[in-house]
C-alpha cells in the first residue's frame, strides 16, 4: 500500500509532540506541505528542526479567536487532522466547571472551529478534502473516572457523522480514529505500573497497548483517497476492547 499527498496541504493540530508529531512527520514525508498547530512553542521549534519544510505556528486552541487569527495565516488546507486533546480525570462528584470547560473547549469546540475552517475553505476552493478527528474508545466505553473525558469524544463521534453526513455530496470526508492506551512518552509514563496497566490490558483481546506508528498509519489511510469511500466512520484502534 503506498501513500502519496505530493501537492497537498495538511494541517495538523496537537502537533508538538506524541500522535501529532508523527502524523505532522509522516505527511510531510510523504510529500504533503504540512501545518503544525500546538500551544508548547519550545516542542513545535524542534520539530521545525526536524522536519524543516513544516510550518508551525504556536496557538492556544482553546482560544476560539485565537485560533481564528492563526487560521488565516495558514491559508488553505486539503487535509486536516484534529489531534489536540486534554484529559482531566477524576471521581465526578470532584468535578469543576472548569475542568468541563477546559476539556470541552479542546476536544470539542476547538475540533468544531478547526472543521469549520477546512469545510469553508474546501468548498470556496471547489475542491474534495479529508478531515480526520481523534477520538477515543472511550466515546463508546465508560471508563473509570474518565466521565467529563468520556462526554467529550462521544461529542467528538456525534460531531463527525453530522459533518460527514453534511458535507459528503460536496466530497469532502470526515471520521474517526478510536484508540485505546497508545505507548506514548506520556502514555507510557502513566501506564507504567503494572497495578494500573494490568486491569486495562485484561480487558484488549490481544492484550497489549497501542504504538503510536499504529493510529498515525490509520489516519494517513483515512486521509488518503484509498479510504475513498469512508466518511462518518470510526475506526477502532483498541486491540479488541469495545468488541467485549
Amino acid at each position: 500500500m503506498e501513500f502519496n499527498f505530493k501537492g497537498k496541504r495538511a494541517l495538523v493540530t496537537g502537533a508538538s509532540q506524541g500522535i501529532g508529531r508523527e502524523v505532522a512527520k509522516k505527511l510531510a514525508l510523504l510529500g504533503a506541505k504540512v501545518t503544525a498547530l500546538a500551544r508548547n512553542k519550545d516542542h513545535l521549534t524542534s520539530l521545525k528542526k526536524e522536519v524543516c519544510s513544516i510550518d508551525i505556528y504556536p496557538v492556544d486552541l482553546s482560544n476560539w479567536k485565537e485560533t481564528e487569527e492563526v487560521l488565516k495565516k495558514v491559508g488553505d488546507i486539503d487535509l486536516l487532522v484534529n489531534n489536540a486533546g486534554l484529559a482531566i480525570l477524576g471521581p465526578l462528584t470532584e468535578v469543576s466547571e472548569d475542568d468541563i470547560d477546559k476539556v470541552f473547549n479542546i476536544n470539542v469546540k476547538a475540533v468544531i472551529n478547526l472543521t469549520k475552517y477546512a469545510v469553508q475553505n474546501l468548498l470556496s476552493r471547489n475542491v474534495k478534502g479529508s478531515i480526520v478527528n481523534v477520538s477515543s474508545q472511550a466515546s463508546v466505553v465508560g471508563l473509570d473516572n474518565h466521565t467529563v473525558y468520556c462526554a467529550s469524544k462521544g461529542a467528538v463521534d456525534a460531531f463527525t457523522r453530522a459533518a460527514a453526513l453534511e458535507y459528503g455530496p460536496k466530497g469532502i470526508r470526515v471520521n474517526n480514529v478510536n484508540p485505546t492506551v497508545i505507548l506514548t512518552d506520556m502514555g507510557k509514563l502513566g501506564w507504567s505500573d503494572p497495578a494500573v496497566a494490568e486491569p486495562m490490558l485484561a480487558k484488549i483481546p490481544l492484550r497489549r497497548f497501542g504504538e503510536v506508528d499504529e493510529v498515525v498509519n490509520s489516519i494517513i489511510f483515512l486521509l488518503s483517497d484509498l479510504s475513498s469511500m469512508t466518511t462518518g466512520s470510526n475506526i477502532y484502534i483498541d486491540g479488541g476492547y469495545v468488541a467485549i
